[in-house]
């Protein structure tokens, strides 16, 4: 009986040295590869080297750029402006993770507006017909925040795709300045009103004492 013990108590002791032995070679386990965040990448002109924005740490700037051709439709124009009126390009890169999806090339300083062209041919193999598009007033803004080097001119009031927004100088956002040309506006209105009723009034006027002189 105490034979049959001291060999059961053996076996345990073994089985537990074992087990201990597995945990210890083979660590704890190793978590599934992170699949990287989706983004976008800019190139051109004054960039040295491309722009690279993820959504995990620059989300508002990756939403802000793709906004920026995300309103596209199926046909654009089949001929853009003339090459020396595009200005400055900015190719902008849509990326699932690390696969590129989509590209398009950006022009926001172009005469007359800016302008998105979309190439035919697509990193994801997808068919689409090349074409150009009118851009955002807010393209330059939305790019020069993100990190491109342009040159600050205008404040934009978002409200549509190309010609369906405003551009406003920075000193026509000043209150002050808006209420003092209200008032002169004002007052230029009761101006010509009081005007338009005097030439009324005097013209009634003659016209009355003409009939008066003829019915004596």
């Amino acid at each position: 009986m105490v034979r049959q013990m001291r060999r059961a108590l053996a076996v345990l002791a073994g089985t537990l040295a074992a087990a201990l032995l597995t945990l210890g070679t083979t660590g704890p386990a190793t978590a599934a590869p992170k699949s990287p965040p989706p983004g976008v990448d800019v190139t051109g002109e004054g960039l040295s080297e491309p722009l690279r924005l993820r959504s995990d740490t620059q989300h508002a700037h990756v939403v802000a750029v793709i906004d920026q051709v995300n309103f596209l439709g199926r046909t654009g124009q089949p001929n853009g402006p003339k090459a020396a009126n595009l200005g400055p390009k900015y190719t902008v890169v849509v990326l699932a993770g690390d696969t590129p999806k989509q590209t398009y090339d950006l022009y926001p300083k172009a005469v007359g507006g800016p302008r998105v062209y979309r190439p035919a041919k697509q990193p994801d193999g997808r068919k689409t017909s090349a074409g150009w598009f009118l851009g955002r007033l807010s393209m330059s803004e939305t790019l020069r925040t993100a990190g491109v080097p342009l040159e600050r001119q205008f404040d934009t009031v978002s409200g549509g795709v190309g010609g369906g927004e405003r551009v406003l100088p920075e000193e026509a956002l000043d209150p002050a300045r808006d209420i003092d040309e209200a008032l002169g506006e004002l007052q230029r209105l009761l101006l010509l009103n009081v005007a338009v009723m005097l030439t009324i009034t005097v013209g009634l006027a003659g016209i009355a004492l003409l009939i008066r002189r003829r019915t004596r």
